[in-house]
């Protein structure tokens, strides 16, 4: 999994950057608010780790915008004590929060603990794709589809709920790295929808403007 940690202490950001490698997480270290934005609007990411002071962009702001589009798992990690941090930071769409100073270990174990909360297992879901004939099938029902169409969704079913950028989705469709424009990814997108369609009876892949898309399971089908 990838985890993205904002922090503008360098040495306290390689202790984090450690414990989380020797846990097996995929992990990127940034130090301001404006990249860290930007990063996390325009990747893919399984978890922020967010630092409340930062320079460019506080983590308050950055955690703000962020849920405009987007309900990537957030963990804020402050050096304020006072309650109404914490409490604004959860207002703003947090999903946790750890004091500085903290055990690197605890915060591991946040870390563990909030993805288990917002990671519901595969096996939940009746939301079925099949590689080797390139079909999906929900309940009793099946649909072929495209080699493309099959990353794209697979790409989609892999951040349910959750915002996939363009740019995201494009480099999982094409493996050769060709460019493509967004009216292609549109397009492919678009066909993806018509083909799903008959199998759940409403759209489950929706249009986040100026961002992405992002795939909605039918709610019955939510664990």
């Amino acid at each position: 999994m990838r985890i993205l940690i904002v922090e503008d202490e360098p040495e306290l950001g390689e202790i984090v950057q450690d414990y989380l490698r020797a846990q097996e997480f995929d992990t990127t270290l940034i130090s301001d608010g404006k990249t860290a934005l930007h990063k996390i609007l325009h990747e893919h990411w399984d978890l922020v780790l967010l630092d409340l002071m930062l320079p460019g962009k506080d983590g308050l702001s950055v955690c703000q915008e962020v849920r405009r589009v987007s309900q990537v798992p957030i963990i804020m990690m402050t050096a304020k004590v006072e309650e109404i941090d914490r409490l604004l930071g959860l207002e703003l769409g947090a999903d946790d929060y750890i004091c500085k100073p903290y055990s690197p270990r605890e915060l591991v174990a946040r870390v563990k603990a909030v993805l288990r909360r917002t990671q519901p297992p595969t096996a939940d879901t009746h939301f079925h794709l099949d590689q080797s004939t390139l079909s999906v099938r929900f309940g009793e029902q099946q649909v072929e589809i495209t080699a493309v169409e099959y990353r794209l969704l697979e790409t989609l079913m892999a951040n349910k709920e959750r915002v996939v950028s363009r740019e995201q989705l494009m480099k999982h469709a094409y493996k050769d790295h060709r460019v493509v424009n967004d009216r292609t990814m549109d397009s492919h997108i678009t066909k993806l929808r018509k083909k799903l369609l008959p199998l759940t009876d409403e759209e489950i892949i929706h249009s986040v403007y100026g961002v992405g898309y992002k795939l909605q399971i039918p709610r019955a089908e939510l664990p």
